[in-house]
């Protein structure tokens, strides 16, 4: 019997790589910023990631995250239902705009947003007679962590209506299901876990972001100033402690907000089957 030759190496070779790959790239650092904070003592942890300041820019980033992030499931939804179910003039150009956020540098994608809804921007000034101020404000974080965000809904939702079957939706048209029961009991519960899956990347994705938003935000303490900020004030400070112990808090946050995202994923996969 001829022995089957895989084209990867064998799985203890593979398996090692990986392990080294993912402690050098992900658990070495990580273990590394939780020392360097644990060098504060509990105490000195506790008020370095409970200052008011710190407190505000906690409340702002992560309000925004979910704010950006909702706004992306509805509409992200909404263009991907677009693209996958209808033929128009400049589709391909309309499909391509989608990953523009992924290939412009945040740097580039603050200044042009900031500069977009400045008072006297292009849609800016449409807004400024009614009372309405978005750049250099916490509402200017939403639209830039917004922008930011869109790819990961459209893309991970894109595929699965792709595969949708139309006819499911045209038996329970056939039984006389309306367009908002076809949606609702047929179409979304078969899209809830794609979408879920992207809602959890758009959010993770706008905690972190920092290029795209410290130009439009105005940075303005306990109003507009977002904890990566903060992050990188301390490390101008050579605070590295203070710094880490702030990474440390929303590495946390994150992790129990993005564990509550996938458990929620697993039990509407489990209600389905």
């Amino acid at each position: 019997m001829l022995k089957r030759h895989g084209v990867l190496p064998g799985f203890s070779i593979t398996l090692g790589f990986t392990v080294l790959y993912l402690s050098l790239i992900v658990l070495i650092p990580l273990s590394a910023t939780f020392l360097k904070a644990a060098t504060l003592g509990w105490t000195g942890f506790w008020n370095a990631i409970t200052e008011p300041r710190v407190l505000a820019s906690y409340k702002l980033t992560f309000g925004a995250s979910l704010a950006g992030a909702l706004i992306n499931a509805g509409f992200g939804l909404l263009v991907a239902w677009v693209l996958v179910r209808y033929e128009f003039f400049g589709k391909k150009l309309i499909d391509a705009l989608v990953d523009l956020p992924f290939a412009l540098p945040t740097a580039v994608a603050g200044i042009s947003l900031a500069t977009l809804y400045s008072g006297k921007g292009w849609a800016g000034q449409f807004f400024t007679p009614l009372g309405i101020k978005i750049a250099y404000t916490p509402l200017g974080v939403v639209v830039a962590l917004t922008f930011i965000g869109l790819p990961f809904v459209v893309r991970t939702v894109q595929p699965i209506l792709e595969d949708f079957e139309a006819e499911l939706e045209e038996a329970a048209a056939s039984l006389g299901a309306t367009r908002w029961q076809t949606f609702s009991r047929v179409i979304l519960p078969a899209l809830l876990p794609a979408l879920l899956t992207g809602f959890a990347l758009a959010f993770a994705r706008a905690v972190g972001e920092y290029g795209s938003v410290i130009f439009i935000a105005g940075n303005i303490p306990m109003v507009s100033e977002i904890t990566p900020l903060l992050i990188i004030t301390k490390l101008e400070q050579y605070d590295y402690a203070g710094a880490t112990a702030l990474a440390v808090s929303m590495l946390l946050v994150s992790f129990v907000l993005l564990l509550s995202i996938n458990a929620l994923q697993r039990w509407s996969q489990l209600r389905r089957t």
